[in-house]
């Protein structure tokens, strides 16, 4: 593997994508730790460390964990990846109901493009409206609860649409680097993007952790990673493979077709958009309850105690059991939505393809429809038990809620070994294109 490695640099062009994606990397990072004009800084590193120690930004977690701890900070880049991927999302959840949008998706190339400006449109729109949001909690002291300093130098109109403007303006710069790595670098930008915001953080957090609780616990919390590891792994190249064979014919003096394939079907088909999903249905609610309780002032209604009692805390097994069955609900809800069955029949009976000892066209459907299903089942059961496994051990990584920032399990492996085997698997590609040895022998 280091060999291969060595030829990846040694290969001009590979070298040159390689270093200018470590470089715009390089540069996210550096975002994701100024400061916003407007904000404390020093407070703002009090308040997170509190709250870090007190378990009381669990809600959070996902959005921060995502942004590379940028979000907490109030940093130029605190909105981060997050506009963009919900705005992906939902572009493609409204191919379903708007008709304009599925004829695009068959235009090719043009109609994409088209597809990705509708996306930075939304995106943006989505990052002023987290980015107020976001003003409006620091200046209400609900962001970083249990600190009660003030962590923005001027609460006037004026200075937090500054604190707005420069946030969204991070967030479109942001979308605006994961575009670039994705065109002239390597690997999905926008995934990298939330893998280094990750990865930055696995060191202090695993020092927090050795620290708190000790050389014991700390071993077994990395063993338990390993296997977690080695687990996701195992899933993520797990695929049902459908033969396909194509029959031949002549069009002009050339003869076409002929030869078998493979129609592959991952086990997990929905990636990690799931628990994006789960995670920012069950965010909504307490949003919602801090925003009212912010105006009514007090111990807030019943309603309230409920949502904080059964929604914010992860240790709590209906909050637990909530979440995995969101996972397994949306799991299906985006299986459903990005892969139609009747499309892929209908190519396959296009192109002269078919199944072996089904007919092309409707039985094909149902056959694909009926594999899809048995094996999307197990793909949810697995999105939901990473997800929730740090959940089940709040008390490795400290006290209360502050397991929840667990840096070795659930969500955060997931992201980071799916996106390291993508990539992985693109430097590969383009080593045997040029006849060099790949890392997958």
């Amino acid at each position: 593997m280091l060999s291969a490695f060595v030829s990846a640099f040694r290969t001009p062009d590979l070298r040159r994508k390689i270093l200018f994606t470590l470089g715009l990397i390089a540069l996210y990072r550096i975002g994701a730790a100024l400061p916003s004009p407007g904000v404390d800084y020093k407070a703002v590193k009090h308040c997170v460390d509190v709250v870090n120690g007190g378990g009381d930004a669990g809600i959070y977690q996902l959005i921060n964990m995502f942004s590379g701890g940028a979000l907490l900070q109030l940093s130029v880049f605190a909105i981060g990846i997050m506009p963009y991927i919900t705005a992906s999302i939902i572009i493609q959840l409204l191919r379903v109901v708007i008709p304009r949008f599925e004829e695009l998706h068959k235009e090719g190339q043009a109609g994409q493009n088209k597809m990705t400006q509708y996306t930075r449109y939304l995106s943006v729109a989505l990052a002023i409206l987290q980015a107020t949001g976001l003003v409006a909690l620091a200046s209400r002291k609900l962001l970083l609860r249990g600190c009660d300093q003030d962590i923005l130098t001027d609460k006037g109109i004026f200075g937090m649409i500054i604190i707005v403007l420069v946030m969204t303006a991070g967030a479109a710069l942001v979308m605006w680097l994961g575009e670039l790595i994705t065109e002239r670098g390597i690997g999905n930008g926008m995934s990298l993007l939330i893998f280094a915001g990750i990865a930055a953080r696995l060191p202090a957090q695993g020092k927090g952790i050795l620290d708190s609780r000790g050389g014991l616990i700390f071993g077994t919390v990395i063993v338990a990673a390993l296997v977690v590891v080695v687990g996701v792994i195992f899933v993520e190249q797990g695929q049902r493979r459908i033969p396909v064979q194509y029959a031949k014919r002549v069009v002009g003096r050339k003869m076409y077709g002929g030869s078998s394939t493979y129609l592959p079907l991952k086990v997990n088909q929905a990636g990690v958009i799931p628990v994006i999903f789960a995670s920012s249905l069950l965010y909504l609610p307490n949003l919602v309850a801090q925003l009212t309780q912010g105006h009514s002032g007090g111990t807030g209604s019943w309603w309230q105690k409920i949502i904080q009692e059964y929604l914010v805390n992860p240790g709590n097994p209906v909050y637990v059991a909530i979440y995995f069955i969101l996972i397994v609900f949306f799991t299906y809800f985006y299986v459903a939505i990005t892969f139609s069955p009747e499309e892929r029949a209908d190519e396959m009976k296009k192109f002269g393809g078919f199944i072996p000892g089904y007919r092309p066209g409707k039985p094909t459907a149902d056959y694909l429809t009926r594999v899809l299903s048995r094996i999307t089942l197990p793909g949810s059961i697995y999105l939901g038990a990473v997800a929730v496994l740090p959940n089940l051990f709040l008390d490795i990584g400290g006290s209360g809620g502050a397991g929840s920032q667990l840096p070795f399990g659930g969500t955060s492996i997931l992201i980071v070994v799916s996106v390291g085997l993508d990539t992985v698997k693109q430097i590969e590609s383009q080593l045997m294109n040029r006849n060099y040895e790949g890392f997958l022998k």
